[in-house]
């Protein structure tokens, strides 16, 4: 390719700019890619060296120069899709820490439960505790507090009840 061929594959690509805008455009799908991708192939045609062979419709060359950068710029982006797909996906994942907030709403409210739990007479307080934080049966509290395993289950329906009553007390304050 003679200096003059690359001189005129530079005036077809001057003359034809709009044209191969519009083009790029509907290649790529979006407007301020094709300009970046025009202006590869503006590069690409200043920077040829020349070659034995001569160009026979320098308009054609300029636009299978800037057509094959188009699939070029596709293809990479594509790759890099790709490649942080997982990373967005991780990013995607909700984080199971509950939020600040929640946090704070939920410290405020135990704090309120404590609170409830130490208005209880001792029994009633105890028989709660001892079958829902230790896990014990209604035979095994009712041994330890010297009560009937009903009585027990009074105890712990009264507890639940308190504590029900003040934590919706506070709700609604």
């Amino acid at each position: 390719m003679a200096q003059h061929d690359i001189s005129a594959l530079v005036a077809s690509f001057r003359d034809n700019y709009a044209d191969l805008l519009r083009f790029l455009t509907r290649r790529i799908g979006d407007a301020a890619r094709a300009a970046d991708v025009a202006q590869d192939t503006y590069i690409r045609l200043v920077s040829l060296t020349p070659a034995n062979r001569e160009v026979e419709n320098p308009r054609a060359y300029v636009y299978r120069v800037a057509g094959n950068l188009a699939i070029d710029t596709l293809r990479r982006e594509g790759r890099i899709a790709n490649d942080f797909t997982f990373v967005e996906a991780a990013e995607a994942v909700p984080d199971s820490a509950p939020s600040p907030e929640a946090t704070a709403l939920a410290r405020e409210r135990l704090r309120l439960l404590e609170t409830a739990l130490d208005e209880l007479p001792l029994k009633p307080r105890l028989a709660l505790l001892l079958n829902r934080v230790e896990g014990r049966t209604f035979a095994e509290i009712a041994a330890q507090l010297a009560v009937s395993e009903s009585m027990v289950a009074k105890y712990i329906a009264r507890a639940l009840r308190h504590c029900r009553d003040r934590l919706r007390d506070s709700d609604q304050e």
